[in-house]
């Protein structure tokens, strides 16, 4: 049994408590429950009590010395940051599609002509499991380092049975042996094969009919995602792929109007989708009707910087009335970054998000994102011991000082795995 750990003298904790029940949306995304001076005992992986310092001394003066002490003075403390938006496993680069698009050809340009997802397609069906292990490893190792604790991965990368399968099987590996939780989605659906260019709705039988029974039975994902664009599935051929997987008892989540509006947004009221992701396009109706639909909003503003493409309008979304997270959307060709607190950055420069705001995304909303808010996001106590410290006074100095690295201590079910900006 581990020590307990004591994380003294906050200058600002903030717990993002109260918000464990549903979303949090409009103005309520801006109140972060701060403590000044706060103080945090965990304990066998849980959080024990959270409050003012004077109060935990108070409470634990008779067992102070069973506990290793974190002085967090001047300090920020959060909940460990959590991305619910990744393609984490993967083989292969494409950097030089990087250059392709410096000189104007467009994400979908180089996808038709067998670059973008069928390059890492490519990569990912050569590779074995214990080399897309080893590289996924390397991945997390560095979210963790950039304060994140939990993470959505995607498979999507195979787009044949038994690739999808090791996608995901490495996924569920590195969740039993990383430190870092992962929670899995299956996206068969993420682009047509080129074996099935000329009858992608052969493929969509596939999905539906081998890929979703396979992967529910083996219980190797929570959620079916489906990449609804012009060029890849139709809003018709996704609803089916969604459907199929409810039947199945995969959530539904969406990639929508990411490059034109498309009905992505629509659909995933429709659906239900617990979340959509992307909605650079997404239509005013669209947007109206994921906020009555309760269907939270994953936005990607680094996907956007990358291709130079103008971001979702955050601001308009929030609002609307919709609950919003932010995601990394960690991948090899349109976000090949794993900094999320980069993304919160860019989620005040180029989406009109508060400070405040992109701390919620990334926390508690980002939980709800994937369905486990119940058990992190907040500092609340019974939750997991899952905490970030980031060595600025405050979380608008956090923002402010953009594209630095501030995380000093991460520390993941009660045991430290970030001390002094290195792995412990």
């Amino acid at each position: 049994m581990t020590k307990p750990v004591w994380i003294r003298h906050a200058s600002q904790l903030a717990t993002l408590a109260r918000s464990s029940s549903s979303p949090v949306v409009g103005a309520q995304m801006n109140e972060l429950s701060i403590i000044e001076d706060g103080s945090i005992w965990l304990e066998d992986g849980v959080i024990q009590r959270v409050g003012t310092d004077e109060e935990l001394a108070l409470y634990y003066r008779d067992r102070a010395h069973e506990a290793q002490i974190i002085d967090a003075s001047g300090k920020l403390v959060t909940p460990g940051l959590i991305d619910p938006h990744t393609h984490l496993v993967h083989a292969g680069s494409r950097q030089n599609e990087f250059n392709m698009r410096l000189n104007g050809a467009t994400y979908m340009e180089i996808m038709n002509n067998g670059g973008g997802i069928h390059s890492t397609t490519a990569a990912t069906r050569a590779a074995t499991h214990e080399e897309l292990f080893a590289q996924s490893k390397q991945r997390l190792d560095q979210f963790l380092l950039h304060g994140v604790t939990t993470v959505e991965a995607k498979s999507g990368y195979g787009l044949t049975l038994e690739d999808e399968l090791k996608q995901l099987e490495v996924a569920k590996q590195l969740h039993e042996e990383h430190p870092m939780d992962i929670v899995s989605t299956f996206m068969g659906a993420h682009a047509v094969p080129r074996e099935y260019k000329e009858n992608p709705d052969a493929f969509v039988d596939v999905v539906i009919e081998e890929m979703i029974p396979e992967v529910a039975r083996r219980k190797l994902a929570v959620f079916n995602d489906v990449f609804c664009e012009r060029g890849v599935f139709t809003p018709e051929q996704s609803r089916r792929i969604l459907e199929a997987g409810v039947c199945h008892g995969l959530l539904p989540k969406i990639h929508a109007d990411e490059i034109e509006p498309y009905e992505g947004a629509e659909l995933a009221a429709s659906v239900g989708a617990v979340s959509a992701d992307h909605l650079l396009r997404a239509s005013d109706k669209g947007i109206e009707q994921m906020a009555e639909a309760g269907v939270i909003a994953v936005l990607l503003p680094g996907t956007a910087f990358f291709l130079m493409a103008e971001s979702a309008n955050g601001r308009k979304m929030i609002d609307r009335g919709v609950a919003v997270a932010i995601s990394t959307d960690c991948n090899p060709g349109s976000s090949p970054t794993v900094s999320l607190p980069l993304i919160m950055n860019l989620g005040c420069l180029k989406m009109g998000m508060t400070p405040a705001e992109v701390l919620t995304a990334a926390t508690i909303n980002a939980a709800h994102a994937i369905r486990c808010a119940h058990e992190v996001g907040s500092l609340e106590v019974g939750k997991k011991a899952d905490v970030t410290i980031f060595d600025v006074p405050d979380f608008m100095t956090l923002q402010y000082r953009y594209g630095i690295n501030h995380v000093n201590t991460v520390i993941k079910n009660g045991a430290i795995v970030v001390a002094g900006g290195r792995l412990a």
